[in-house]
């Protein structure tokens, strides 16, 4: 199995989850995915409720835009999202009041779903991929295939990271209780845990409780980076491969952080409106994880966490696959699993030395020097596989020469799709 061992650097972030659920206004971008075209439901200067839907898309794929504060709508503007692109934005002021709308209660047994209301409740949720892909939830479950296998990734293989690791000490019930509740409703036959063979105390904590569900195991895998992948997981955990789709072998996978936003829609009735990040990195005066309400502005959750006064470099994610921030201007969006504050690389690049290294270590078998040389040249690039790469950037990272491989496949790719 391709991957390598990496740098793990979490257990500064390792100590507890902090409640930061008061922002002054919310930036909320009008887009789902990439899809702008976006029906704005309030007017600027009306009143919006916690959990009311202030957009939707007006495409096939129905997705749905939620406040989560109640408050004022100030304006619409433009903001920088965390890829450098300038979106328009629902500015809402908070009022602190957190009122709410049409709120069905609490639910006492979320198992009494049908799996029908089960995926139009998580579509009207907007439950997505929340490590970073966005994917829309409920499109894994709408299948008449029939779901044999729930793999819940718990790895969380880039480095800082610890949402998934505090998620699970912190809520090991509720999340449980969600994966029992999805099985049942779905009529799915076994449960994976994946989590990364070093958390032993990880591994022993959830086996403390898996005990009581028959059909939920804890498997450890891999101490590999990208084990986190999809195909990388699923082969770790079952042996199997697929072509395009997971859904292929009977399989579906949810991340730890998606799996939670689930029991939370399910149990309250509201939408997806906060999730946890972490916050580390060496320029934190104290990292650790937070629990923020959905499009909180940056720069108000760097006012509360103070950062060292030295040169930094902020970035979204995680240090592998995240972006450095084009601007603190922008927002916390359901795919944002962390802000770090690192210290600059300082990478001087040289000339490639033909070693092959990005050819070895690419868990998608890709070719990254190959792209590379013909990154100009699109006859070339399609005969490249460009479209299996995951962005996992261990081409970089390998890279002796210091090359950012990473970024010119990502333009490489951007290349072909402008060609079609």
């Amino acid at each position: 199995m391709r991957g390598l061992k990496i740098p793990h650097r979490k257990k500064m972030s390792i100590n507890d989850i902090i409640e930061f659920q008061k922002p002054k206004e919310i930036y909320i971008p009008l887009i789902c995915g990439e899809d702008t075209n976006i029906t704005i439901i309030p007017k600027v200067g009306s009143y919006v409720y916690k959990g009311d839907i202030v957009g939707n898309t007006k495409g096939k794929i129905k997705r749905y835009i939620h406040s989560s504060i109640s408050g004022r709508v100030k304006s619409i503007e433009n903001k920088m999202l965390l890829n450098g692109t300038s979106i328009k934005c629902l500015i809402i002021e908070n009022d602190f009041k957190e009122q709410m709308l049409d709120i069905n209660g609490v639910k006492d047994n979320i198992h009494k779903y049908t799996k029908k209301e089960f995926i139009e409740i998580i579509k009207k949720a907007d439950v997505i991929g929340m490590s970073g892909n966005g994917f829309p939830t409920y499109m894994k479950y709408d299948t008449t295939e029939k779901i044999k296998t729930l793999i819940i990734n718990a790895v969380e293989c880039e480095p800082y990271l610890t949402v998934d690791y505090m998620s699970l000490k912190t809520k090991i019930k509720d999340i449980l209780d969600a994966v029992d509740a999805i099985m049942e409703i779905n009529k799915i036959d076994s449960c994976i845990i994946g989590v990364n063979k070093r958390n032993k105390d990880l591994i022993k904590f959830i086996n403390q409780y898996v005990g009581t569900y028959l059909n939920i195991k804890v498997m450890g895998v891999p101490d590999l980076y990208p084990m986190g992948w999809e195909r990388s997981l699923i082969k770790a955990t079952t042996g199997l491969s697929y072509d395009k789709l997971p859904i292929e072998k009977n399989i579906i996978v949810d991340n730890i952080s998606t799996i939670y936003s689930i029991y939370h829609v399910l149990k309250t009735g509201l939408p997806v409106l906060e999730r946890i990040i972490t916050l580390s990195g060496e320029g934190f005066e104290k990292p650790t994880n937070v629990f923020v309400k959905i499009n909180t502005p940056i720069e108000e959750i760097l006012e509360k966490f103070k950062l060292k006064d030295k040169e930094l470099v902020l970035v979204g994610g995680g240090p592998m696959m995240g972006i450095n921030f084009p601007t603190t201007n922008t927002m916390v969006t359901k795919e944002m699993s962390a802000i770090l504050a690192l210290e600059p690389l300082n990478r001087i690049e040289t000339a490639c030395i033909r070693c092959g290294k990005c050819i070895k270590s690419c868990p998608a078998g890709l070719y990254p020097v190959l792209i590379k040389d013909a990154r100009f040249n699109k006859k070339k690039l399609k005969k490249l596989d460009l479209e299996k790469c995951v962005g996992c950037g261990l081409c970089s990272y390998i890279c002796p020469a210091r090359i950012d491989l990473r970024q010119i496949v990502k333009y490489a790719k951007e290349t072909l799709k402008g060609s079609d």
